[in-house]
């Protein structure tokens, strides 16, 4: 196992504000930072590329502008933001340069990569920057989003990243080594899994609620990611971040959880589909039309029993089946209130109910992707 990390050709790491800022003074962690940057030189020695995804403006900026040990109001979240976003990148730019290397700062929203336009023009940044021979450096634009920070995590933004940039290696440091049967500090028996191969309902119900503190992520999110990177063709890792060069740790000894790649992840597009965060409705098919979507065919009128939701052509929405268990996602080609009329009608029937002619596909299988979540072996 320990070769997944050696033999990585483009690596995502992921820090969360827990580890690079310390709890109790809201102050940087500038030596454990330090031995970060030196575990990313050894891996750039190796010839892999890295992209880092780190959370901490908010954290930072708590001392500068006195709001230490206090809830914060959302306006006041987004001028921390934009005030410790200095901080840190700044701080990433230094601990990069005793390594002699260069970092490179996006500011990134789950809506840069979801829009496939604004995903197309990131990519190609930070493929330029990889070139280069640079480190990327992102973190959520908190001070702009306002959903992602009262929802968003770092975890997921850094699954898309994997996605977007083709990487084979998505590693999220925690302060835990891995994922376990059950919340160690809770329960004496829980066991460390050092392999997930399929993401089964059962795995992805060791999803807990969010830990306490400055981070919003927790191992719930955590399973998402690894959902997003494992279908994109990343293998994923959860590792403790705790200790310094945490990096090192893993290519030494190996402890952690690995997340096994999707053996057929499918085109850049399908992967884009099947990564999205945010979908617009839900449609509800068939028997027969599952197997269709089985067997490559598209989504026709004729197979879906129910429409849910508001969204206009070329939405993203979900696919279910009539158990209500999602199967996949694509773009619809009409808007919800089309979809409505001509749900359960054949295709030829289309200008019928609409009154104009439209495609015989609600879905297309070109803009398509299915998505089915392992079940238990009986």
């Amino acid at each position: 196992m320990t070769n997944r990390l050696a033999e990585a050709r483009c690596v995502v790491i992921k820090i969360g504000s827990a580890l690079l800022v310390d709890a109790k003074n809201a102050a940087l962690r500038h030596h454990w930072l330090n031995t970060v940057c030196a575990d990313i030189a050894r891996l750039r020695r190796q010839g892999t590329d890295v992209v880092v995804v780190s959370s901490g403006a908010i954290a930072l900026a708590r001392v500068r502008m006195g709001m230490v040990g206090r809830r914060l109001r959302l306006e006041e979240k987004q001028a921390a933001a934009s005030v410790g976003q200095i901080q840190l990148a700044q701080a990433w730019s230094a601990a990069l340069g005793l390594q002699d290397l260069t970092a490179g700062q996006l500011l990134l929203t789950p809506g840069d990569t979801e829009d496939r336009e604004r995903h197309l023009n990131a990519r190609a940044t930070l493929r330029t920057l990889l070139g280069l021979g640079c480190v990327p450096v992102i973190n959520e634009n908190d001070a702009i989003a306002t959903t992602e920070i009262r929802f968003g995590d770092n975890d997921r933004l850094a699954a898309r990243v994997a996605q977007m940039i083709g990487a084979d290696t998505l590693i999220l440091l925690s302060d835990i080594d891995g994922l376990y049967t059950a919340d160690p500090r809770l329960d004496p028996r829980a066991e460390h899994l050092p392999e997930v191969a399929a993401l089964t309902e059962s795995i992805m119900a060791m999803g807990g609620a969010p830990p306490p503190g400055y981070s919003s992520g927790g191992m719930h999110t955590k399973l998402l990611a690894a959902q997003i990177a494992t279908r994109a063709g990343a293998r994923m890792a959860i590792a403790s971040g705790l200790s310094p060069h945490p990096i090192s740790q893993l290519l030494d000894t190996g402890r952690c959880t690995w997340f096994l790649a999707a053996e057929d992840a499918g085109s850049a597009r399908k992967r884009w589909l099947a990564s999205a965060l945010e979908t617009r409705g839900r449609v509800m098919i068939d028997q027969g039309a599952v197997r269709a979507l089985d067997h490559g065919g598209s989504l026709l009128p004729a197979g879906v029993k129910q429409v849910e939701g508001r969204f206009s052509q070329g939405d993203l929405v979900v696919i279910c089946d009539e158990a209500g268990q999602e199967i996949g996602r694509g773009l619809t080609a009409y808007d919800a209130d089309e979809s409505r009329l001509i749900a359960g009608h054949r295709s030829e029937d289309i200008v019928t109910c609409l009154g104009h002619s439209g495609r015989d596909e609600l879905i297309h299988r070109d803009d398509l992707v299915l998505i089915r979540q392992p079940r238990e072996p009986a």
